[in-house]
């Protein structure tokens, strides 16, 4: 096949490939000056009506979607009578091509077809199904990532597209009876020539994950004929068989995969997506499979079910076997965030506050047993404990805070319905004594509060204090003190109701989930050792002696427990996911690296995003990175907590923390970093270094040695330093001007604006603009600040006039999937507010009841 040099703009360099459907060429696209690869139908098949139209589904398919393991689909065209798409150009092998050279580990195959799966959910999303799913549609990249290619034959459901066309139009089968895909990766409905959707795509997943760790196809035979039929009705050998040593979690995932009805596969990509998550993270994760099995399950040992029967979504009725240990059932269904559940007073029933499915907050009820929840009408209210007398006490109002609410109003509202009793304001956590009285959290004279009855204070702390619980005979509180105020670190505590405290475990790097054991002789609680990622579920008596009741590879959180000993936990994944948006709305493009993408900064053009990634696989020390929106891989800079970048684009400041502190300067590109330590300061704060407009000064947060935290202004050249705030004052972005840094003031954390001169002009508030507003970024012309405050999504972004304190709407960010989204933040932007880039922290939550943990 000969084409011309030239199509439309780009010019033809090497041919690079050929498919069934045509040529794929390296081509330079010299209106962008990059490479891309180019697609072009075969001459012979130009005039098909059929192949023209499969040809074009292809990249109406691939268009419609935009995530980091799909091919991006750039341009397509008609050149001399023959149609070709152009895409981004790919660096790396097919999967074919690596399977060549052996079968891989259980954990890179899990962790490739994560990926998959990440990428099928997106497009699963859209109503696009792909069918073609096989080892040389796959593509490993150098950075090891792995790319869906061709949606060429990909069945866009009836929603997809103009809606006067039948399913039948839009369907990829040429005549009745015709197949399309490769057979040894077909789905039996497909096969059958049988309506398919997006759990086709699963079953051709589950095939391919079989081939990944074997080395053999999962279905085979000398002929096509003998494919098909072991398709519809063979067995997989068993893998352990092909290789000694596969978990046997692994396999059942892949089998569950491989089921021939589609209803007893995995039901979503994202189910998937979650089960292969724990033997990717870990590789030691057992999985059980549901009651649609049990015919023909190959029957695992009960010591098998641990955390991934807990993780992987979709499976109803997750049971261990009878005697054989804990008892395991699956609560919740849907998709999204528990904020907090507790048993009934009779034990029979549950009530729990969730958001499904990026819905509002509100409270539900279900009885054991029963796969139903029941909404009670109660929404925007945070379930904090039930009274013996089945009354609530809630939180309305509150703003969202992880998975808690802060500065909420506390009430008292009957289960059965009714209007909420307001009661006390700046509630954080509270519980019902035996006798119907309520302990709380209060914040209060600038601290947080124990408080029983209310107004009484037991204990005082300067961080934070929640998970309030009564003992069963009321004669103790126990809580969890958070002595650092932006940190869940934390310790577990009891007080007499005299207020004579004891704290019984700390040093925890993360705390949250505590309740009394039924017995009432222990604390038991969920929390994180500083060598562990997640939490566990622990216990610790009023001596403080602690001990492990359960450890999975996956986040646990307690919310109750009951008088006869079951206990009712949450599995969570957690992750703070980075996007990027731009003068179109729609166009939402994610940028995460890992699982703890922070947005700190974003270029003048809007092109490049500045961010810190915090997740394990960085190392200890968070990561400064650096990423194009084109999603190109992103670029590690350095170490430290990033502030942001230099007026000219080609520095990035971070605060490196040590003995002393010092302020790291990393180029953006060639270049080295330069280092200036402050011997001065004791501290410095992370993530408070910013450049001034000149691009010769630093704002820093830190504190001389026996002193306050304060804002300095660092010359880069001398390493002076030279206070700009009052101690116990912060203060952060300079504006354009150089003539003012935004900061809050305490205790009402009002925006206000500070001279850089230092001059003795008293400090300009915006005093109308309310509370608890951050800034993204100063206006252009210096005049105004972006803010917004940390909240679901939707996401409102302001204007902020400096001189009125007016408020005007500029944009509303909305992350492209709002399950489970608890808070926005941080945001950042351009000068001109045209591009964003912000994090915004995921929860999905299962909720689950055991029996006989001990």
């Amino acid at each position: 096949m000969t084409i011309s040099p030239i199509l439309g703009h780009y010019r033809i360099l090497q041919k690079i490939g050929a498919g069934g459907m045509g040529e794929v060429y390296r081509a330079s696209d010299d209106r962008l000056g990059r490479e891309v690869a180019v697609k072009v139908l075969k001459p012979a098949l130009a005039n098909d009506p059929d192949r023209l139209r499969r040809f074009e589904q292809e990249a109406q398919a691939a268009a419609a979607l935009s995530h980091p393991n799909i091919v991006a689909i750039y341009d397509i065209g008609m050149h001399d009578g023959s149609p070709y798409i152009v895409s981004e150009l790919l660096q790396g092998q097919t999967l074919r091509q690596r399977l060549a050279s052996g079968p891989l580990s259980v954990r890179q195959a899990a962790g490739l077809a994560e990926q998959i799966a990440a990428g099928l959910v997106d497009a699963h999303d859209k109503q696009i199904v792909h069918r073609d799913l096989k080892p040389e549609n796959l593509f490993l990249t150098h950075d090891g990532r792995i790319k869906i290619l061709d949606f060429g034959i990909a069945k866009l459901s009836p929603r997809v597209g103009a809606e006067d066309r039948s399913a039948e139009d839009l369907t990829t089968q040429t005549r009745a009876g015709t197949v399309l895909g490769t057979v040894a990766y077909m789905s039996p409905e497909q096969i059958r020539a049988q309506p398919v959707d997006h759990r086709s795509d699963i079953f051709s997943l589950g095939a391919i994950l079989y081939e990944m760790v074997t080395g053999s196809r999962a279905f085979k035979g000398q002929t096509e004929a003998d494919t098909l039929m072991a398709v519809l009705a063979g067995e997989p050998s068993e893998m352990t068989q092909l290789r000694p040593g596969t978990l046997p979690a692994f396999e059942q995932i892949v089998r569950h995969c491989l089921e021939k009805q589609p209803g007893d596969r995995f039901q979503s990509a994202r189910d998937l997506a979650f089960a292969l998550s724990t033997v990717a993270s870990t590789g030691t994760a057992h999985f059980q499979p549901p009651r649609s099995w049990k015919k023909k399950a190959r029957a695992l040992a009960p010591w098998l079910l641990t955390a991934a029967a807990l993780a992987a979504g979709g499976f109803l009725g997750v049971r261990w076997l009878p005697g054989s240990g804990p008892l395991y059932h699956r609560i919740s269904f849907e998709r999204g965030t528990i904020y907090s559940a507790r048993f009934s007073p009779d034990g029979q029933g549950i009530l729990y506050g969730a958001s499904w499915n990026g819905g509002p907050l509100q409270l539900y009820s279900t009885v054991r047993d029963s796969p139903l929840s029941h909404p009670l009408g109660l929404r925007d209210a945070s379930l904090l404990a039930v009274s013996r007398s089945d009354e609530l006490a809630v939180v309305l109002h509150g703003t969202p805070d992880s998975r808690e609410f802060i500065r909420g109003v506390l009430a008292r509202s009957p289960v059965a319905g009714g209007t909420p009793r307001e009661v006390l304001e700046g509630v954080r956590s509270a519980d019902w004594s035996p006798g119907g009285e309520l302990a709380v959290t209060h914040f209060a004279d600038d601290q947080n509060r124990l408080e029983y009855p209310i107004g009484t204070v037991l204990f005082r702390s300067n961080g934070w204090i929640n998970h309030v619980r009564f003992s069963p005979d009321g004669r103790r509180i126990a809580f969890m003190n958070h002595p650092i105020p932006w940190d869940d670190a934390g310790a577990v505590c009891v007080t007499d109701l005299a207020g004579h405290v004891t704290t019984l475990s700390e040093g925890w790097l993360s705390a949250g989930g505590l309740a009394w054991s039924a017995n009432g002789k222990e604390i038991w609680f969920t929390a994180a050792q500083d060598t562990a990622t997640t939490r566990s579920l622990w216990a610790v008596n009023l001596s403080g002696k602690k001990r492990n009741i359960l450890t999975v590879p996956g986040n646990l959180t307690l919310q109750d427990i009951a008088p006869d000993g079951r206990v009712l936990l949450t599995v969570d994944t957690e992750r703070l996911a980075l996007e990027w948006t731009g003068k179109d709305p729609n166009d939402v493009r994610d940028l995460s690296w890992y699982d703890w993408s922070v947005a700190k900064d974003i270029s003048h053009d809007g092109q490049w995003v500045l961010f810190e990634e915090s997740s394990e696989p960085v190392g200890p020390d968070s990561a400064v990175a650096l990423r194009n929106i084109d999603g190109s891989p992103p670029i590690r800079l350095g170490s430290g907590t990033v502030g942001g970048f230099s007026p000219d684009g080609k520095w990035a400041v971070a605060v490196v923390p040590g003995k002393p502190p010092r302020i790291s300067l990393l180029p953006v590109g060639p270049g080295q970093a330069r280092q200036i330590p402050l011997p001065q300061l004791e501290d410095v704060d992370a993530g408070g270094a910013h450049f001034l407009s000149n691009g010769t000064q630093l704002t820093i947060q830190g504190n001389e040695p026996g002193h306050l935290a304060r804002s300095f202004l660092l010359d880069i050249a001398t390493g002076k330093l030279r206070p700009l705030t009052r101690e116990g004052v912060r203060a952060g972005l300079a504006s354009p001007d150089g003539k003012y840094l935004e900061g809050s003031s305490a205790p009402d954390d009002r925006i206000v604006a500070f001279p850089v001169d230092g001059s003795a002009a008293p400090p300009v508030p915006l005093t109308a603009a309310g509370t608890h507003y951050r800034v993204a970024q100063w206006s252009a012309d210096s005049k105004a600040l972006y803010v917004y405050q940390s909240r679901r999504p939707p996401l409102p972004i302001y204007r902020l006039e400096i001189a009125t304190g007016k408020l005007t709407l500029l944009r509303t960010l909305t992350p492209r999937d709002q399950a489970g989204v608890v808070t926005m933040a941080p945001v950042v932007t351009n000068l001109k507010a045209s591009e964003f880039a912000y994090s915004y922290h995921q929860f999905l939550s299962v909720l689950y009841e055991i029996s006989g943990l001990h």
